[in-house]
């Protein structure tokens, strides 16, 4: 008999880039795997995914063709929810829509045996909203892999209310067997990663109306150590998903710092995979090369909303963009979103390209000097408004002369 969270047999519900980036991870962990979409075909075609990456990986010498077989040997398709009736652990890949995630939970929870683990793989959406919907919601968390989810190590995993430690254990554990960086996050907004960079993004978006280009902006940050600057990311990732997200949703869609995304987005700009977003691609190449016209069309929507453009420095990039990440984690932390300083730094070390030399947004903000930091926090407060009123955390503990790594649950 299986004891209650010994996870043998999982399952993936959605076969689009995320389920099936989570599929390889556990089949790769040694996880016997079902794996169900509404389409049969999307299924079918993830299925000669997942087979393409394993030979790939043989003819890199990599695996031997033994460890390939067996791993596409434990993927087993289903064509429907009965199917998955025995399963240990159900992990939900759609996408960001509460009301189908809704519909599939409470599927779910009629279907699977009664002590099934069900996750959902959200990156920003209320898991106490989805867990509201079944009869066990000490029974459901996130778990939120980052693209592609076969190859990034981070997972964040996210407690809801009332999930209770058994299954956040099990959830842990699950994560550390497929190799993965696991972050326990609490349920708000954005969790850690995507709170935190809505901020850093926010900022970017605000210096681009200011006066700065998206070439002068991603610079700056990369040569500050980040891997990438968050416009190139936005082209990497694709700037039409936040855009039909936002279409979908029904709102947002004004905001004056979107209007940029909006109108590279119905220019059918949507980043590397058009070849054009804020930078333009040579076929076949990522290289991200200059684009006057982008510029041209931020200045546009700049007068068009009144901004008074100046010239902006690259040390004002970094600073803004550094600062409004570190303060958005003091708040993380201070509401006991994060355990510690050092899982912040863990998400952005292991899942935004921060460098690993700094060693996270937390610790570099250690470095820097509280007392600094916060002085720097007010100056800016002063200049563009209380979106930067320090968080109460960082003004306790530069009272206390005490650092972000002294802080536990909340507390110094």
């Amino acid at each position: 008999m299986i004891t209650p969270y010994n996870v043998q047999q999982t399952a993936v519900i959605g076969a689009g880039t995320m389920g099936r980036g989570i599929v390889i991870s556990l089949a790769r962990a040694g996880f016997a795997v079902l794996w169900l979409d509404n389409d049969p075909s999307a299924t079918e075609a993830g299925l000669a995914m997942i087979a393409q990456t394993w030979a790939q990986q043989v003819a890199k010498g990599r695996i031997d063709k033994a460890e390939a077989d067996a791993c596409l040997a434990r993927v087993r398709q289903v064509t429907a929810y009965a199917d998955l009736a025995e399963v240990d652990l159900v992990i939900e890949a759609v996408y960001e829509n509460l009301a189908l995630k809704q519909d599939i939970f409470r599927t779910l929870d009629s279907t699977l045996q009664a002590h099934a683990i069900l996750a959902s793989n959200t990156s920003a959406l209320d898991i106490d909203a989805i867990a509201a919907v079944t009869r066990r919601p000490e029974q459901v968390l996130g778990l939120h892999f980052f693209s592609p989810a076969h190859v990034m190590k981070l997972l964040e995993v996210v407690r809801g209310a009332r999930t209770s430690p058994a299954v956040l254990h099990a959830a842990q554990a699950l994560g550390q067997r497929m190799g993965k960086q696991v972050v326990v996050a609490g349920n708000c907004p954005g969790f850690i990663g995507n709170r935190m960079l809505a901020t850093y993004v926010a900022e970017a978006r605000k210096l681009l109306l200011e006066g700065a280009t998206p070439r002068q902006v991603d610079e700056a940050l990369q040569a500050f150590g980040m891997a990438m600057g968050p416009l190139r990311m936005y082209d990497v990732v694709g700037i039409d998903l936040e855009w039909r997200a936002r279409q979908l949703a029904g709102k947002g869609m004004d905001a004056p710092l979107v209007q940029v995304d909006n109108a590279l987005c119905a220019l059918g700009r949507f980043g590397q995979k058009t070849g054009q977003g804020y930078y333009r691609y040579a076929p076949g190449s990522r290289e991200a090369l200059h684009d006057p016209e982008v510029d041209a069309l931020v200045l546009k929507i700049a007068q068009d909303l009144g901004v008074h453009r100046r010239v902006i420095d690259d040390e004002e990039i970094r600073e803004r963009c550094l600062l409004a990440l570190v303060n958005e984690g003091a708040k993380i932390l201070e509401a006991s979103m994060a355990s510690c300083s050092a899982d912040i730094d863990r998400v952005y070390l292991y899942g935004y390209g921060f460098p690993a030399e700094v060693g996270g947004p937390m610790r570099w903000a250690d470095q820097q000097g509280l007392g600094l930091l916060l002085a720097r926090l007010e100056r800016l407060q002063g200049l563009f408004g209380e979106h930067w009123r320090p968080a109460g955390l960082l003004m306790r503990l530069v009272a206390e002369g005490k650092q972000l790594a002294d802080v536990r649950e909340g507390r110094a």
